[in-house]
């Protein structure tokens, strides 16, 4: 195969053939595509020569945003099961205060043994059919059964109350009701209602009355009743809390000493504690409160 051609200038006729078209041909797209060609050989080398690399940075750049992630979760873990161990606690202690008041008020109903038995957990019984839960909630749901069971303790609580006051309206009922000083000697230092703060100067409210005295001075209970705090308290120092029944409730603080523990029955007269000044206090005294329906009234009625 021939391609004719004519010249424009000088008429003459030129002549190529096949072989020759092609050569140019090839010649052009070599000319042409070769350097693109070079340059992407080139790079492709060269991405395949980093690309291990990269991908290796790119996991390494995962594997510590999970550890991160993990060691977040494992310090809100930390900080549930701490929560949860702190109110395993206090529902314990509560629990330890119900049952020692509840040995109490029934060998003061003289109940048959083993009708309340205090002592020892509740019989229980019947098929049990578990339900399955997924392992991210068992945490959520066993805190949900101790709010439960905290809730239970309360009505417990109420329920024990509810019994002590039918109790001592029965057994106590000329000598629940508080009366007398609470101290064998000494003098009252502070009435009841507004004062200078001791500390503040400020004007304040004060919810009883301080008789003053000497270290270790006997301090006796107004009236019978079954003593439902005996320890430390923000601002009171060592306290008695003596339950009266009928709404009445006595306190006895700042307290060197405390000589009966949460629990015990108290008649009037008996001495429940040795005067001292811990807490707010400044100096040797008794704060003596009396409560009813939960409200302070003023100690003076009762002592005279």
């Amino acid at each position: 195969m021939q391609v004719v051609f004519l010249s424009g200038n000088r008429g003459k006729v030129g002549q190529l053939s096949a072989g020759r078209i092609w050569l140019c041909l090839t010649a052009a797209v070599l000319a042409v595509g070769g350097p693109t060609f070079y340059t992407g050989y080139v790079a492709a080398a060269y991405f395949a020569s980093q690309g291990p690399e990269l991908q290796v940075e790119r996991w390494q750049a995962e594997i510590e945003r999970q550890e991160a992630e993990l060691d977040a979760t494992r310090a809100e873990l930390q900080q549930n099961v701490d929560a949860l161990a702190l109110r395993l606690g206090q529902m314990n202690t509560h629990m330890v205060r119900l049952d020692a008041l509840g040995g109490r008020l029934t060998q003061m109903a003289d109940l048959a043994d083993g009708e309340f038995d205090f002592s020892s957990p509740p019989p229980l019984g019947g098929p049990e059919e578990l339900v399955p839960a997924p392992e991210s909630n068992r945490l959520e749901s066993l805190l949900d059964s101790l709010e439960k069971f905290d809730l239970q303790l309360s009505d417990r609580s109420r329920q024990l109350e509810v019994l002590e006051d039918l109790l001592l309206n029965r057994k106590l009922a000329e000598e629940v009701h508080p009366e007398g000083r609470p101290v064998t000697s000494g003098y009252i230092s502070s009435s009841f209602g507004e004062r200078s703060d001791p500390f503040t100067g400020r004007a304040a409210f004060h919810k009883g009355i301080d008789f003053a005295g000497r270290e270790g001075n006997d301090i006796v209970a107004v009236a019978s009743g079954v003593v439902t705090w005996a320890g430390g308290r923000d601002g009171y120092g060592e306290m008695v809390e003596v339950n009266h029944g009928n709404g009445y409730v006595t306190r006895y603080a700042h307290n060197a000493e405390n000589l009966v523990s949460v629990g015990h029955t108290v008649k009037r007269g008996d001495i429940i504690a040795r005067m001292g000044d811990t807490g707010r206090a400044t100096g040797p005294n008794l704060h003596f409160e009396v409560l009813r329906d939960g409200r302070a009234v003023d100690p003076r009625t009762f002592i005279n």
